[in-house]
């Protein structure tokens, strides 16, 4: 990323500076009701016109900064596997003519397993998509039905086994814990069915509830009842031992992964790296600024099939951009720490010294000595990491590196 001097941001970043490039499908079959992503249930005849958005978004960037490197392509959402086949091939075709796409670059496609169709996922490997994501959430059918997920444990199998004959070796599976109604026991057995699939990577995620969605509610109002937050820790811990024995690599705070399939395109942002999305809603950072696009579908589409371009910031951006902001240089040194702290080897000290010109405890006086007097951090060589207590009470850690608390 180039330097945050207050300057306005020249509009084409340095050649070698490739980028993560996101893609956002925000058409759901049913919303679930603990989501606060932007998706939308009932509006899949929108699709058409949604793909045709993004072909013409994709295109402004090749007209206006020329064809910017691209190292990974993730569509996410939203269902991406609500997709037809032609239609990923469309948006990739779009990507491939308006950006450089580095040759076997890696390039996921979400799916819930309700929608992993064989009659898509066949045609995925010849379009250059080699990593498939499945969100899987549980094994278990009461607590599917709580999360409102539409497939069975059995749809899950068989999505899984169906990207395999589909020629895929490269799968994620996610999960969740803190389940209400979920014990320690059920989710060790929910692990265990997961490694029977021997999916080459697995990200576990605590039930996070927003006050403005339904389970978030029926939280708040005392009619959902949400584990204790130790047994959440041992769910957490539980998992660390269970995965790491069966030769996963805890590689990030939420993710493991069999050697050598890290997922390259989140590592861009846990490195604080430029990263460029397309979508409704979908949110980009490069060039010491971070832009968003409209959240409606229908406005983010209405935008772009009109074709002016929006001027924000002194910088020309497509009409679907609805917000500019400047990255300052505090702000770039405390999300490069944060982020770079969610790995679980950590910060390598020497390289964020160059990046920054200063030693991060030089940048935060007596905070890091402070955190590993705690048991939060720990040095370890040229890195400074989280302890696994520090993974645990994660945000303890980052509110203490906020640009506000230096």
């Amino acid at each position: 990323m180039a330097s945050l001097a207050a300057k306005k941001m020249r509009m084409s970043p340095k050649p070698d500076t490739a980028l993560a490039l996101y893609i956002h499908i925000p058409f759901c079959r049913t919303k679930c009701p603990y989501c606060d992503f932007s998706s939308y249930s009932g509006l899949e005849g929108l699709i058409p016109r949604y793909v045709e958005a993004l072909e013409a978004e994709a295109a402004f960037w090749a007209r206006s900064r020329g064809r910017l490197p691209v190292a990974t392509i993730y569509f996410g959402g939203g269902t991406p596997s609500l997709l037809s086949g032609e239609q990923v091939n469309r948006i990739l075709e779009a990507c491939r003519n308006s950006f450089r796409v580095a040759p076997g670059a890696e390039i996921t496609l979400e799916a819930n397993p309700d929608s992993a169709h064989d009659a898509l996922l066949k045609h995925l490997p010849s379009m250059g998509v080699n990593r498939r994501s499945l969100g899987v959430q549980s094994f278990e059918p009461d607590l599917l039905k709580t999360l409102g997920r539409l497939h069975t444990a059995e749809q899950a199998r068989d999505a899984l086994w169906a990207a395999r004959r589909a020629g895929f070796h490269n799968i994620n599976l996610d999960l969740m814990y803190g389940l209400p109604g979920q014990s320690l026991e059920r989710w060790r057995n929910d692990l265990e069915q997961a490694l029977e699939l021997a999916p080459e990577h697995i990200s576990l995620y605590p039930l996070t509830l927003e006050a403005d969605t339904p389970l978030g509610r029926e939280a708040a109002s005392g009619r959902l009842s949400l584990p204790e937050s130790d047994l959440v820790a041992d769910m957490y811990i539980a998992a660390e031992t269970v995965l790491g024995q069966a030769g996963y690599e805890h590689y990030e705070i939420s993710n493991w992964a069999r050697p050598g399939h890290r997922c390259h395109h989140n590592l861009f942002y846990w490195q604080n790296r430029p990263y460029l999305g397309l979508g409704a809603s979908a949110h980009s950072c490069f060039q010491g600024y971070r832009f968003s696009n409209e959240n409606s579908p229908q406005e983010y589409i209405e935008r772009l099939e009109s074709g002016l371009p929006r001027a924000l910031d002194g910088g020309s951006y497509p009409g679907s951009v609805a917000q500019v902001e400047r990255i300052d240089r505090d702000t770039e040194i405390a999300e490069t720490l944060i982020l770079g702290l969610r790995l679980v080897e950590g910060i390598e000290l020497e390289g964020f010294a160059r990046r920054f010109g200063a030693e991060v405890s030089s940048l935060y006086p007596g905070k890091v000595e402070e955190l590993i007097d705690s048991g939060l951090l720990e040095p370890r060589g040229s890195r400074l990491r989280l302890t696994q207590r520090g993974r645990l009470l994660g945000n303890e850690v980052f509110m203490r590196f906020l640009p506000d608390s230096r």
